[in-house]
């Protein structure tokens, strides 16, 4: 089985990262390698950054000046070529970086943990590294969406399955 390194970097202050949730992007991660059969060994950088923090990185790479949830920056070429970390022989997929703030916001605005938003950002992103990308059809967005939630079931993170119940809040 391929092996999968997880770099997890918390650059904010406005949010504590909750108990587990670095074994749970490490679990989303390989989760999608895994449904999508990459096969390689590979390495992933995850960042936390703040609202300020995101909405900068946002207006610099995609000329939007609003926050985000999350951002994803693969390393895989236009023409496929990917790159390999020299000392351990692993494809770099690239770095995806999480608004905490907004996770939080979106997960009581949905209704459901905070966990199960992280998760869901950390499929989505990994999909984007992996090459998916939801903005340039119906279709496409369609196909990732199923592909999202495929994976977030056999995690037990699914959209059903994590409501918060009785005003519990994390």
């Amino acid at each position: 089985m391929a092996k999968l390194k997880v770099y997890v970097k918390n650059n904010q202050t406005e949010v504590k990262v909750p108990v587990g949730i670095r074994l749970l992007i490490r679990r989303c991660c390989q989760a999608v390698l895994t449904t999508e059969n990459f096969g390689k060994d590979a390495e992933v950088s995850v960042s936390f950054v703040s609202n300020n923090e995101i909405k900068n990185l946002n207006k610099i790479y995609r000329n939007k000046d609003a926050v985000t949830d999350v951002l994803s920056f693969p390393l895989t070429s236009e023409d496929g070529t990917v790159e390999i970390n020299p000392e351990t022989g692993a494809v770099q997929l690239g770095d995806v970086v999480i608004s905490l703030e907004t996770a939080v916001k979106q997960a009581q605005n949905f209704g459901h943990s905070l966990e199960r938003e992280v998760g869901f950002l950390t499929v989505h992103s990994m999909l984007h590294l992996l090459g998916y990308d939801h903005e340039t059809s119906q279709l496409d967005q369609r196909i990732m969406r199923e592909k999202e939630e495929s994976v977030l079931e056999k995690l037990g993170i699914s959209r059903d399955a994590t409501f918060i119940v009785n005003g519990e809040n994390n």
